[in-house]
């Protein structure tokens, strides 16, 4: 079985002007065919996210009028706009709606479902959306539709912002995502009020930037991030508040918006794989975004100088939303508007400089969580996941069925690159239920093609083993696929176990249920609401990569190696040698050199490499 949302890399889709025009003829032919004698363009089968979607297809329109010149858009912009105005827009409170400051306020507001009452709780970000697709259609249509339409609009669009800015709780849902596009709203909208009135929109705009969002950053990673649904980052919404970042710096030029947009691009750059499969967030653990994340991806990638681009998108949402029957909707409409606007380009080439979270070379990667345990392992075209034992996750020693990978101190990060190899050693202080610490010393070494993985650490007792991750997924052709399988080798005896239990707390990766469908299970609210994260982190067991302990090492020493990639021919028989200077590893590929934990002058372990 095939993943459902993770596809194509999205820098392989066409983006020059050519592709682009072609793109909104197609959208050009779909809505004239479906626009109602009313002026409807909303999809038929459209029942939530509703609010803006017409007006999104109207600037679709809109656009399309100012780069192929269809005579027949400018009666089908007008058209479309008057519907908007006249059926879309609601003055009256929803009922039900729980984040409103002001009562009967009669401002403008979107909805999230037309029937009132059915479903309030989107009305927030449904109002942030039509806000934007207002502001593009204002930008697009000077001498396209009349006076008295464009103030009527104008009037609204006004309206929204106080709406979402005065009458109601600011990002009700601590969605960094809603929250970043309401203010680009704000930056946007403010170009088209008269002065004083567009400098107030646009001062509070900074100012909802700077005190409600930029000062409710999360740390994760080394990393100041938006908070998305009460989580750090999101791997769908995430690249689309990287987007927001991008359209907000390109509209005000605020600098505060490059560098946090930079920090945010090297943070998706360091835990995405060279591969582009990521996974993990408060929200949804594997559904990945296509066209909305495209313009940040790409314009950060160009600044930081870093193929974002091989990010997996939902290419079944490769320019524009559609619905199953594969017809346009408007919803994000400004995304597609924004991309074909900027003229940034992929950057396709990897960044050379070390990161302190990610291990990349070639078709092979390590992604590290804040702790420095791998969260992703990339080799062979496989993808490994962290395992669990015990009701505890991560990549490790287990002794005693107690994992060892959560640090007691400081974590020491050593990168160290040569022609041929790229190497990292993390040296973490640990504490067991013996309360005796020990300090671990993990070096992890490519060549592009194959990881070797070396664990180190003082003399476990009985039967140890290192937790050496789950087989979770596999490259197939431009897609995903599950998988339980693995090209490993190991210095040691190596088992694949699977739970001997079942039910949602134990996960066998030979079954058909996904990682995010587990996740959400376990999760304490409804699918859609809950954090599969916190859900995930209940897991009891999963399937394993059980890797023995090496036999023949120096005396007082536990040592653990794996090799992971591409079936190879090449016998894995590592040495071990300790000396003054440190453990000495000699593999079939290279020698490494790992200094004593007691580290140089600063306390930091050094490593030598040669191939």
């Amino acid at each position: 079985m095939r993943l459902l949302h993770q596809r194509g890399p999205l820098h392989d889709l066409p983006d020059s002007p050519e592709a682009y025009d072609a793109v909104l003829a197609e959208v050009v032919g779909q809505a004239l065919r479906r626009m109602t004698p009313e002026g409807n363009l909303e999809h038929p089968d459209c029942v939530d996210d509703i609010g803006d979607t017409s007006l999104g297809i109207t600037s679709l329109l809109a656009l399309a009028g100012q780069r192929i010149g269809d005579p027949r858009l400018p009666e089908a912009v007008r058209r479309s706009l008057a519907f908007h105005l006249r059926e879309r827009v609601y003055r009256e409170d929803n009922p039900g709606y729980p984040n409103l400051r002001v009562r009967n306020s009669r401002l403008p507001y979107a909805r999230y479902v037309l029937e009132a009452g059915a479903h309030p709780i989107g009305d927030w970000p449904s109002t942030a959306w039509a806000l934007l697709q207002a502001v593009n259609v204002l930008d697009m249509t000077d001498g396209l539709i009349e006076d008295d339409q464009r103030a009527q609009l104008v009037e609204v669009a006004h309206g929204y912002w106080r709406w979402l800015t005065e009458a109601t709780f600011f990002n009700p849902q601590e969605a960094g995502n809603q929250a970043i596009g309401c203010v680009v709203g704000g930056l946007m909208l403010a170009r088209h009020l008269p002065q004083p009135e567009g400098k107030s929109v646009r001062a509070r705009a900074l100012d909802l930037y700077c005190d409600e969002i930029r000062a409710h950053r999360v740390r994760d990673r080394g990393a100041l991030l938006p908070p998305e649904h009460g989580g750090a980052y999101d791997n769908n919404y995430g690249p689309i508040s990287l987007s927001f970042l991008a359209q907000a710096h390109r509209v005000s030029g605020e600098e505060i918006f490059a560098e946090d947009g930079d920090a945010l691009a090297r943070y998706i750059d360091a835990r995405l794989t060279g591969g582009g499969f990521d996974n993990g967030g408060p929200r949804y653990s594997e559904q990945h975004s296509g066209f909305e994340s495209v313009l940040g991806l790409r314009y950060f990638g160009a600044r930081i100088g870093s193929d974002l681009g091989r990010y997996r998108g939902d290419t079944r949402w490769v320019r524009h939303a559609v619905k199953p029957d594969g017809g346009v909707d408007g919803h994000f409409a400004w995304m597609l508007v924004w991309q074909i606007q900027d003229p940034t380009r992929w950057h396709r080439v990897p960044s050379a400089k070390a990161a302190r979270h990610q291990l990349r070379a070639g078709t092979t990667s390590v992604a590290f969580d804040s702790h420095m345990t791998p969260s992703l392992i990339e080799a062979g075209g496989t993808y490994y996941l962290p395992a669990a034992v015990n009701r505890q996750h991560g990549f490790g020693p287990v002794t005693d069925g107690f994992l060892l990978c959560r640090p007691m101190g400081e974590v020491r990060v050593r990168d160290l690159r040569t022609e041929t190899l790229a190497a990292k050693l993390v040296t973490k202080p640990v504490v067991g239920r013996d309360h005796v610490l020990r300090h671990i010393q993990s070096l992890y070494v490519t060549d592009g093609t194959t990881l070797w993985v070396t664990v180190a650490l003082e003399r476990l007792d009985g039967t140890p083993y290192l937790l050496a991750g789950m087989p979770y997924a596999a490259d197939d052709g431009d897609r995903v696929r599950r998988t339980a399988d693995a090209e490993v080798a190991c210095a040691g005896a190596l088992r694949l176990t699977h739970p001997g239990e079942q039910g949602v707390d134990y996960f066998d990766a030979r079954s058909e249920s996904t990682q995010e469908q587990a996740a959400f299970a376990l999760a304490a609210d409804p699918r859609g609401y809950g954090n599969p994260d916190e859900g995930w982190r209940r897991l009891v067991a999963s399937t394993a990569l059980e890797a023995g302990p090496v036999a023949d090492v120096p005396e007082g020493l536990s040592v653990f190696a794996v090799r992971y990639g591409e079936a190879s021919d090449d016998p894995f028989t590592p040495t071990f040698e300790r000396d003054g200077a440190g453990l000495t590893v000699r593999t079939e590929a290279f020698t490494a050199l790992i200094g004593d934990v007691t580290g140089d002058a600063h306390g930091n372990p050094e490593l030598t490499l040669r191939g």
